[in-house]
């Protein structure tokens, strides 16, 4: 077992280990120190004594012992305080041998707590993010469009009620889910969206967040199985069905008109879409279920030019009125344009930025040089490529666009 190993461990299974120290220690930033040093000693000792028969056990008792140990020095500190002194003794309670299936729960629990109705809507999502998932809070605070420094006190503020109001670490009885649903599969869509499309690095994708999204989304299914949980299921396995074709041998990006459509998993399609056709029966369907819709219909279309446009651009149609959002009007105008032609396409795009939305969102400007360039507007199409370049952090998208702006100096 060597340095590496431990690391890659630390990668897949850290926030699973963090997860059920929550539960048991029943402190966020306590359990976040325990498994750091749960994680040292395993880089001191599994070298060594070699790799324990179950990883994962062994680093949640080396975390809960050290937290032990971190309580009773600051008991001796502080001479006793109740509150220390009382979780103390809930610690040395709990039960020595977690279950499997405890550990495995535990994530999901972590969800429910961090989206509980006591905590501020606008923190909810970014403290699941940040305590289930790991991210960091300048990734999180990417995703919502607003500074790290921001993001970090609602997180902050989060930890605080969960601690104050001593909200349990359960999940939710089953008259209770359906109400508490809603930020739980934003929670996990925006995990896979990170998994799917990473916000920055040399790495296009993160497969451990996308994989533990779906693995969130069939628990979740079977304990609530609601029409929308199918469709955000639905919607994550078809996007992830397209993994292996969305970039070449050299991490470049593949878009999906030139993606070879023979490596796309065809086991994940067909799930997704019988997923799409169940939720879609029960009418009670919502924005994952149209959004899931869409991909089924690009799935369904062996080449590029059979992809029925048409019935994209009515389903985007459905979704605005259902949810109306100047993403969702981007990927419409992208819609349009392929039915309609790039010129209309191109004027639904100067549009949206027209009226001062999505300015910092890459994709709008590169989508816009996209149009510029197949209308033969070349140095208008570079300096909308140029824009995008200047917003995007991660490093295919960057290789990507200095593509499409050298194509564009080219005779």
């Amino acid at each position: 077992m060597n340095t590496e190993q431990v690391e890659s461990l630390y990668r897949s299974n850290s926030r699973q280990v963090f997860a059920t120290l929550v539960r048991l220690l029943g402190d966020f930033d306590l359990a976040e120190e325990a498994t750091h040093d749960a994680f040292a000693a395993a880089l001191q000792q599994w070298p060594q004594q070699g790799l324990p028969a179950n990883p994962t056990s062994w680093l949640i008792s080396a975390g809960r012992f050290r937290a032990l140990d971190t309580i009773r020095r600051r008991l001796r500190l502080q001479d006793l305080q109740p509150e220390l002194a009382r979780r103390l003794d809930e610690i040395e309670a709990a039960n020595h041998s977690v279950s499997e299936q405890e550990i495995e729960d535990d994530r999901l629990r972590l969800i429910f707590i961090c989206c509980h109705p006591a905590i501020d809507p606008q923190v909810r999502v970014p403290l699941t993010l940040r305590e289930v998932c790991g991210l960091t809070t300048e990734e999180i605070a990417r995703a919502f469009l607003t500074k790290p420094s921001t993001m970090a006190q609602r997180i902050v503020r989060g930890k605080a009620k969960i601690r104050d109001a001593r909200i349990p670490y359960v999940i939710p009885a089953a008259t209770d889910l359906p109400s508490r649903l809603d930020p739980v599969l934003a929670v996990i869509y925006l995990v896979f969206n990170e998994g799917y499309s990473a916000s920055r690095g040399d790495s296009m994708t993160r497969v451990d967040l996308s994989d533990e999204a779906i693995r969130l989304a069939r628990l979740v299914l079977e304990l609530v199985p609601d029409p929308e949980v199918m469709g955000l299921l639905a919607l994550m396995l078809l996007h992830e069905s397209r993994r292996a074709a969305r970039s070449d041998a050299a991490g470049d990006i593949v878009l999906l008109e030139h993606q070879d459509r023979e490596l796309w998993n065809r086991e994940l399609i067909a799930e997704g879409r019988r997923l799409v056709e169940q939720s879609l029966r029960s009418r009670r369907f919502g924005v994952y279920t149209i959004q899931a819709a869409i991909s089924a219909v690009h799935a369904s279309a062996t080449l590029a030019s059979e992809t029925d446009w048409t019935q994209i651009v009515d389903l985007y149609d459905v979704l605005l009125r259902a949810e109306s959002s100047p993403v969702v009007e981007l990927n419409r105008a992208v819609a349009v344009a392929m039915r309609d032609g790039f010129e209309s396409g191109l004027a639904i795009i100067d549009a949206i930025l027209g009226r001062g939305d999505l300015q910092d969102y890459y994709l709008a400007h590169s989508a816009r040089g996209e149009f510029l360039r197949r209308l033969g507007q070349r140095p208008a199409a570079k300096i909308a490529f140029e824009k995008a370049l200047s917003l995007a952090d991660q490093e295919p998208e960057q290789r990507f666009l200095q593509q499409k702006i050298e194509a564009c100096q080219t005779p």
